[in-house]
């Protein structure tokens, strides 16, 4: 393991005084003096276990900061904090020797400072969780793991579509130009389908995406996992698992009553950038208001009955289907007197009844 700590290091700064801790003075001092011990200790022959709870106490610090109140009201500052945090526990856990269980954990940290932390040194917890990842999957590979129990492949069910006259379904266009899609679609907001867009997306020519493969590419990543049939419902709550974990209890198990879980609305291409490069974003992107950088690219992943809530989204979408099928049932803006928000104004966005899937 001496080569992964070497892998690790050459992406640190070479000293103490070139390693980055600066804060506004939202951060307590008492805090940034327990992220400067943690810088010190770094570059010091601190060992491991003092390492790993200095910075389990920044952790818990910040962790109880970020879940204080809603979630856009945590201050960017305290995110930076919980970054440090993930960075140092994953250096003291990779320090001395790390064992294969470790190195898992590692990749766990690196995944919560993504999710929920923000960038720090130039997206440092990214490039280190490429690293461990690399060493897991050859640790793996070598001592003959398997990751995951189930290896059939999945049968695709297709969700009960109602019988939808022609009038009443959305048109079909095979590419049109940038000019026809803003004329006659985005200007005048008209739904439509768009046909053979994606077919050269690497997700579907060079390695299709399946079970499998995601597996391979991200099965011991981290992801947020919505479990319940909807978000409306009382009994709707939220866990962090692995991807294999999640196929494992949701999408591949044999059990005959599972559970519903979803991975949904999640920027997971942005937290597992292999996956981003098996995609493109259509050029019909651009015809949106701001710069590419700002178009948001989330996943959705779950088992046949997944179900959204009826709900109106602030921006203009795109939706590919790269493997399965969605039905997805639309109101024009006409119909808005007919449709009633949900009481919680955290749903404010949801409709209290309809569904679309």
């Amino acid at each position: 393991m001496a080569v992964l700590w070497s892998n690790i290091s050459a992406v640190l700064p070479l000293s103490e005084v070139q390693f980055p801790l600066q804060f506004s003075d939202k951060v307590e001092s008492s805090v940034v003096a327990l992220l400067k011990q943690s810088r010190q200790q770094l570059y010091s022959d601190t060992a491991s276990t003092s390492c790993a709870l200095n910075a389990q106490i920044i952790l818990d610090i910040s962790w109880e900061k970020l879940n204080t109140g809603t979630w856009r009201d945590v201050d960017k500052e305290w995110r930076r904090v919980y970054s440090y945090g993930c960075l140092f526990k994953v250096l003291a856990l990779c320090r001395e020797d790390p064992s294969l269980e470790m190195i898992r954990q590692a990749v766990r940290t690196c995944d919560m400072g993504l999710l929920m932390g923000a960038n720090i040194m130039d997206n440092v917890l990214q490039v280190l969780v490429r690293i461990l990842q690399t060493e897991v999957r050859k640790a793996t590979k070598e001592e003959g793991q398997i990751e995951h129990v189930h290896v059939k492949k999945i049968k695709l069910e297709h969700p009960n579509v109602p019988a939808i006259k022609k009038a009443m379904s959305v048109p079909r266009m095979p590419c049109p130009s940038l000019e026809s899609f803003k004329t006659n679609y985005l200007l005048p907001q008209k739904p439509v389908i768009l046909e053979g867009i994606i077919d050269h997306w690497p997700a579907i020519n060079e390695h299709p995406w399946s079970i499998e493969y995601l597996r391979s590419v991200a099965g011991c990543r981290t992801v947020p996992v919505e479990v319940g049939s909807r978000y409306t419902d009382e009994e709707w709550s939220q866990r962090l698992l692995t991807v294999n974990e999640f196929i494992n209890q949701y999408i591949s198990t044999t059990d005959e009553v599972k559970a519903s879980g979803y991975l949904a609305q999640h920027q997971l291409f942005d937290q597992i950038p292999e996956l981003k490069d098996d995609i493109r974003v259509p050029d019909y992107c651009c015809l949106g208001e701001g710069d590419e950088d700002d178009i948001t690219i989330n996943a959705w992943f779950g088992p046949a009955g997944t179900v959204s809530p009826l709900h109106q989204d602030p921006q203009q979408n795109f939706l590919a289907q790269v493997v399965g099928s969605k039905y997805i049932r639309l109101y024009s803006p006409e119909d808005t007197e007919k449709l009633y928000p949900h009481p919680s104004p955290l749903l404010h966005n949801t409709s209290g009844g309809g569904e679309s899937r």
